[in-house]
């Protein structure tokens, strides 16, 4: 009586490339070749190397790294002048308001429209794109994609 063990021929690492159980030549008459499954992080690596993604990446960068660059400067520039320029920045621009209250209030302001440029970024440039590759690596680890 055979025992049919699947790991008889495998390495500590997985099975041993074409002479695992069940491969083409492995000198078994019930051997049948099996179809190359591709592992989780195979998939992965292929999405990632794959021209959709890279596109989106360029598509993210290009819009977070100005952007990011952009509200820093802003902070500092709020940052530098309150500390090196108290004379202007406690002058009166309404009644109690300064110019101090009127940049914080700027702060909140930009961090506003920089959530909201982002959000309308992603959505026009980004998430139809992403979505897809998404569904696409999802079916692939599904096996239902074949290589």
């Amino acid at each position: 009586m055979a025992v049919d063990d699947p790991w008889y021929e495998a390495t500590a690492s997985g099975w041993s490339g074409e002479t695992a159980a069940g491969a083409p030549g492995d000198g078994r008459p019930d051997a049948v070749p099996r179809q190359r499954v591709h592992s989780a992080a195979e998939i992965y690596l292929e999405v990632q190397r794959s021209p959709a993604f890279q596109e989106v990446r360029r598509r993210y960068r290009r819009f977070v790294f100005p952007a990011t660059l952009a509200f820093l400067l802003w902070y500092l520039a709020y940052v530098v002048a309150a500390t090196a320029a108290p004379g202007l920045m406690a002058r009166p621009v309404a009644g109690a308001v300064n110019v101090a209250m009127v940049a914080g209030l700027g702060q909140f302001l930009t961090t506003f429209l920089l959530t909201w440029a982002y959000a309308r970024h992603a959505r026009l440039r980004r998430d139809r794109a992403a979505l897809e590759l998404r569904w696409d690596t999802q079916e692939m680890t599904r096996g239902m994609m074949q290589p």
